[in-house]
Order: structure tokens, then sequence, then C-alpha cells
């Protein structure tokens, strides 16, 4: 079976025309919104996560960095759902694609950048050239720390995309290997089986981790700069 590696990464396609687009609006459907006055348990478990996810977050920040209360715990809910939606069969992870997590890091990066530069300009441009250095060193630092602050988004994007790959490479291997272990050892394929299962909760782990880990460092970006 000369099956590609990569074909579960590739953009999936009805008719000739790419469904990314419904792909990613798909997780909003599990999250519905509730007009009764006691909501039911899986709406309070809900909202019990997100409060204390977002309570830990927004601990950290002042008046003006909690106005994107909204906008972080939207992030982390979507890149969760999306992480463990993909984890099922025949599904399609968009988080695997670099081009999507840029168009997710470099917005939020450039707005608490440009937040910064607002609000707090002499702090950030402090930012550039620590205190202290000596005066021959002054433009390489400069140039250095440029470039650090403009790695950033590419940080939190190929981190994303890294982790959610690996982990999803890893089990089509396994499993590939299992089903071809299944007609040579029935032994040795239960022993990968049972390494696949152990390496799918792992990687459902992985899945919120990785989430948590993105807005993490999106909050910590605009902690720096509000």
């Amino acid at each position: 079976m000369n099956e590609n590696l990569f074909a579960s990464f590739a953009t999936p396609s009805m008719m000739g025309l790419p469904i990314v687009t419904l792909i990613i609006t798909f997780p909003c459907i599990l999250y519905p919104s509730t007009k009764r006055l006691i909501n039911n348990r899986i709406v309070c478990i809900q909202q019990w996560i997100m409060n204390l996810i977002l309570k830990q977050m927004m601990n950290i920040h002042n008046v003006k960095g909690r106005t994107w209360a909204l906008m972080l715990i939207s992030l982390i809910t979507f890149i969760g759902t999306t992480n463990l939606l993909g984890l099922l069969p025949h599904t399609f992870t968009p988080t695997t694609q670099l081009s999507m997590n840029l168009a997710m890091a470099i917005p939020l990066w450039a707005g608490a950048v440009i937040t910064g530069f607002r609000y707090k300009t002499k702090a950030s441009l402090a930012h550039f050239l620590p205190q202290g250095t000596p005066v021959p060193l002054i433009p390489m630092l400069i140039i250095i720390e440029t470039i650090s602050l403009f790695i950033q988004p590419m940080a939190l994007a190929i981190r994303l995309t890294a982790n959610i790959t690996a982990g999803h490479l890893l089990m089509h291997l396994i499993g590939g290997a299992t089903l071809a272990l299944m007609s040579i050892s029935p032994t040795t394929a239960s022993i990968t089986f049972t390494i696949l299962i152990l390496l799918t909760i792992l990687e459902f782990a992985v899945a919120l981790i990785q989430a948590y880990v993105f807005t993490l460092l999106v909050s910590l970006y605009l902690h720096d700069n509000t």
C-alpha cells in the first residue's frame, strides 16, 4: 500500500471546492448558547472550565489587558476544540497548517505590540536597548532585539504546527505498523496497538496543552505591552 504519509494533512475538498471553512466553523456548534434560566450540566461544566482558565490568565493583567478576555478565551476554546476534533478518524486538523496558525498568531501579536507602543511607548522602546549597554554594542543589540520581536509570531505558529503534526505522524506510523504486524506477529501487533492507545491518550493531552500554551504566550505578550 503506497499511501502518502502526509495525505491526511492535505486540504480537504468536495466536488473540487475546499471545505476548510466549514471544518473551521464546525466547532462553534459544540458550544451552543442557552436561553434557559437554569443551565444544564454540560453548559455549566463548559462555563466553569472557561471561568477557571480565564481567571488564571487574567490574574496578571491590569484593566487594559483584561479587555482582551473574550478574545483569549475564544482563542483557547477554538484551538483546543479543533485539535481534539482532529484526533477523530477521517478528520482534518486545521492547526497542522502553518498558514492558518500564522493567520492567528500575527494579528494577535501585532495587536499586543501596537497596544504597547500606543499606551507604553517609552517602556516598549526600552526593550530594544537594555540599561547599561556599552555604546559600541548598541546598534547590534537593537538589531537583535528587533529580530527577536518579529520572530515571536513565527515561534507561536511553528510551535503549534510542529507539535500537532508530529503527534499525528507518529500515530499514523504506529497505526500502519500495527496493521502490517497483525498478519505477521499478533503478539507484536498487540504491543504496538497498546502503544498506539497510550499515544492517543497523550495526544489528547497535547491537544489541550498546546491550545493553552499558545493562548498563554499571547497573554504574556499582551502583559508586556499593557
